[in-house]
């Protein structure tokens, strides 16, 4: 199977299935010397950890992160960074009745098509257990991003329709106190509501999440196929759930005019002289209708864009399917499941754009003398 490693330079290759020994990631390309821990990566883990609220699943994993390699002395030694986290909390007979039919909303039955057998425990490699793996790679980007002066915020934009205030690019500390990251205790008590509501129907729902990196200079993208915005959108919708990503004003942009659309940039940066250097400053724009991207390159303001998750697949209804035969068959998923991943997807989200910048930052080093 191709498709299981991420990057040119900073790349992040993950393995394992749901309901395997463990699931796991290799980082190669991150320079030596940045100081690096479990703790590191532990804290990003726990923050996408079932439990944090009735969205949740109830399957219960410690996510404890064992580095293998690549680590010396709290630092990075610029060689693979190997990291195993062991799987412990899975109960595989919940699945037993799931091996001969196929779930609704699931890769189930296209997977037995492609590769002519599948792991039916909780989805084996299409699980969303593997974003554990991306999440302990994402850490390890984060921290040489911070190194650097970026930081990689997201929160829960909405869940079940229900929206959140948009904290701009300010403080994202009270997302980390409730259970669905969201920025308003008003919002997370309307939601927990709904959720309840939703739960007790036997459904789920569907969200969006938000993210924000914050201290990005001009310069970050390949153009002509390798643009910013392109490679965040490939590494967003590669995660589970994902249908939709835009950037900035997104899908609202089509309903402007050229004016209401550009972000004029604001008098006081001189841009340097031919063969020179920035000076540090910083460009200022009348507004980020552009998401901070222009034409695939970052352009020194907040990078800012949504993704939308669809709604969980897996749903305690009763629902009508086919098996291997092809004939009608009669569904009722069980075992723990999460009633809306937005919660939980906010740390997958932010690990994948840091992938993305951390590539890119490498990679920009050797776009000029």
């Amino acid at each position: 199977m191709a498709g299981n490693c991420f990057g040119q330079i900073f790349k992040a290759i993950t393995f394992g299935e749901s309901h395997g020994a463990a699931v796991g990631c290799v980082v190669d390309g991150c320079p030596a010397g940045l100081a690096l821990d479990a703790d590191t990566v532990r804290r990003e883990l726990a923050r996408r950890r079932p439990g944090g609220s009735a969205a949740s699943t109830s399957r219960s994993e410690a996510d404890e992160p064992e580095i293998l390699s690549g680590i010396f002395e709290g630092r990075t030694l610029g060689t693979p960074i190997a990291i195993v986290i062991r799987n412990t909390g899975q109960l595989s007979r919940d699945y037993d009745k799931l091996k001969d039919v196929y779930r609704p909303g699931h890769a189930d039955m296209v997977w037995e098509i492609k590769y002519g057998l599948r792991d039916h425990r909780g989805g084996g490699r299409s699980s969303a257990r593997e974003t554990a793996a991306r999440v302990a790679a994402g850490a390890v980007a984060k921290a040489f991003l911070a190194e650097n002066g970026v930081t990689v915020n997201a929160w829960t934009r909405s869940i079940a329709g229900i929206s959140a205030p948009d904290p701009g690019c300010g403080d994202f500390d009270i997302t980390e106190k409730n259970g669905f990251c969201v920025p308003s205790r008003d919002t997370a008590a309307k939601i927990a509501a709904k959720i309840d509501e939703l739960k007790a129907a036997g459904e789920s729902a569907g969200g969006v999440v938000e993210c924000r990196a914050n201290g990005l200079p001009v310069g970050f993208g390949e153009p002509v196929f390798d643009k910013l915005d392109a490679l965040l959108a490939q590494a967003v919708m590669s995660i589970g759930a994902v249908k939709g990503i835009e950037f900035g004003a997104g899908f609202g942009s089509a309903a402007m005019s050229g004016s209401e659309s550009n972000d004029r940039p604001l008098a006081g940066y001189a841009v340097p002289a031919r063969g020179g250097s920035d000076n540090g400053g910083r460009i200022s724009y009348s507004g980020n209708n552009s998401g901070g991207v222009l034409g695939g390159i970052s352009n020194g303001n907040c990078l800012a864009f949504r993704a939308a998750f669809k709604p969980v697949p897996s749903i305690a209804k009763k629902q009508l399917t086919v098996d291997r035969t092809g004939r009608e068959a009669e569904i009722e998923i069980e075992g723990r499941h999460d009633i809306c991943v937005c919660p939980r997807a906010v740390p997958v989200v932010e690990a994948m754009t840091a992938l993305v910048l951390a590539d890119l930052m490498l990679r920009g080093r050797a776009a000029r003398l």
